[in-house]
């Protein structure tokens, strides 16, 4: 796979934590990576974003922001109340097939989970992804209420005629508890796709050259 979205099951799940990760296994591995985020919301003009921080924790990649938004919101409804115009699918996916042409892997990443709306016609990261024809990677929480969020992503995602390469736990806690133990028999079933991952509690923390030298541990090799 050239192009991958990575979205979620909710935000705050660890999604850019686990595109940094594998941004930094791909380049451990020689290959070229690119990270757009198409819509950035509840960052200031002069902040560092999502992307940024990719970079900061991976390590050399190319990086993209299609639109800034300033408050906290779902993708359309803080471009709405900051009278800004909204991302839709078509300039997604041609942002994604022109960093296609010139890299290894390009990882999408999206905004809080695969449904939320990016313009006032409801368009999604789902129809993204159908545009570009590429998988979507789905980030998912730990511990208890995750399988009907992850049941319900992977629902969304046969709906639309997307293939899931598999689940990631974006924030696994250092002291887990017995939901969090059984869920990693679990989610494969509940999302119909393997677990290829577990970014380890509090990993955007660590130094990068700590960050990179464990990345490549975190998820499976055959997938990246």
């Amino acid at each position: 796979m050239s192009v991958l979205y990575v979205s979620g099951t909710g935000t705050e799940i660890g999604k850019t934590v686990t595109t940094a990760a594998i941004a930094a296994t791909a380049l451990a591995r020689g290959r070229s990576v690119a990270v757009l985020k198409p819509a950035q919301t509840g960052v200031a003009a002069h902040e560092p974003g999502d992307v940024a921080e990719v970079e900061r924790l991976a390590g050399k990649v190319t990086t993209l922001e299609l639109a800034r938004y300033p408050e906290p919101l779902a993708p359309a409804t803080a471009a709405q109340r900051a009278g800004l115009p909204p991302v839709g699918p078509q300039e997604i996916a041609e942002a994604a097939a022109k960093l296609d042409a010139s890299h290894d892997l390009v990882l999408v990443e999206g905004a809080g989970g695969l449904l939320v709306r990016f313009d006032a016609a409801g368009h999604t990261l789902a129809d993204a992804a159908r545009l570009s024809d590429a998988p979507v990677l789905v980030v998912v929480q730990a511990g208890l209420g995750t399988l009907n969020a992850t049941a319900l992503t992977a629902l969304a995602l046969r709906t639309y005629g997307l293939r899931c390469p598999g689940v990631v736990v974006g924030s696994w806690p250092a002291a887990p508890d017995l939901a969090a133990h059984c869920n990693l028999t679990d989610l494969p079933t509940a999302a119909d796709a393997p677990l290829l991952g577990r970014i380890p509690e509090g990993a955007g923390m660590r130094a990068p050259e700590a960050f990179r030298a464990s990345a490549v541990g975190w998820i499976s090799h055959a997938f990246v």
